[in-house]
């Protein structure tokens, strides 16, 4: 949703593009390398609640970082727990702070808890797809390459965590890869400059069009007035 190195570029960077900011204000907290436990350690999220008012509408979208063992060391520093229940694990750091860290669906509920709390309207996202492909099947006969959906892992739990506190989803995975599919792996692989997960700003364009539709399809979602006709 956001990236400070170019020629990387997140679709929250955009997504103003396609509101009218005379009748609304987008501020855009999000930022790259983050998971959703980390964004809390770093007191990101505290930033964001501080600042968050009765009203306000704020979009949720992780999932990119999250899927290492959660450890203390570099490599699992942002890892979660997998799914969303209420198991967790305590880690102890060299310092002997002891944290807890619980599972990827946890930390969304609480971001949406927090934010009611306040009067505050959550839209969860699932996570953008990766410039990853595979083959579709279609009985025992290999189909064309489709991009690899997040449909049954962060995604699918992404989805249940607004289902359990009744919040809006957008089912943003679907959405893009449905548009990766048409446009094929040598279109889409333009879009991804650097690595298979950070788009530039073309990809990022076309992802908070994206955004943009999936909010049209939540006829109850008040937030849909600002957008541009």
């Amino acid at each position: 949703m956001r990236n400070a190195n170019r020629p990387q570029c997140g679709w929250g960077e955009l997504i103003g593009d396609f509101f009218d900011t005379s009748g609304i204000r987008i501020s855009n907290q999000a930022m790259a390398g983050r998971s959703t436990r980390t964004f809390i350690k770093e007191k990101r999220w505290e930033k964001v609640l501080s600042e968050m008012k009765s009203g306000d509408f704020l979009i949720i979208q992780f999932g990119h970082n999250e899927g290492s063992k959660p450890d203390t060391s570099k490599a699992g520093y942002r890892g979660v727990l997998k799914g969303t229940g209420e198991d967790s694990v305590q880690l102890t750091w060299k310092d002997s702070t002891v944290e807890t860290v619980h599972t990827y669906g946890w930390y969304l509920r609480k971001f949406v808890r927090d934010a009611k709390a306040k009067g505050v309207t959550p839209v969860i996202c699932s996570m953008i797809p990766r410039n990853q492909w595979e083959y579709s099947l279609k009985g025992d006969t290999t189909s064309k390459k489709i991009v690899k959906r997040a449909n049954i892992d962060y995604g699918k739990w992404a989805k249940e965590a607004a289902a359990a506190e009744g919040v809006f989803f957008i089912d943003l995975n679907t959405i893009i890869a449905d548009k990766y599919d048409v446009l094929g792996p040598d279109e889409v692989k333009k879009f991804f400059p650097g690595d298979h997960t950070h788009t530039n700003a073309d990809g990022a364009k076309v992802n908070a069009a994206s955004v943009a539709e999936g909010i049209k399809l939540l006829q109850e979602l008040s937030l849909s007035k600002y957008l541009r006709k």
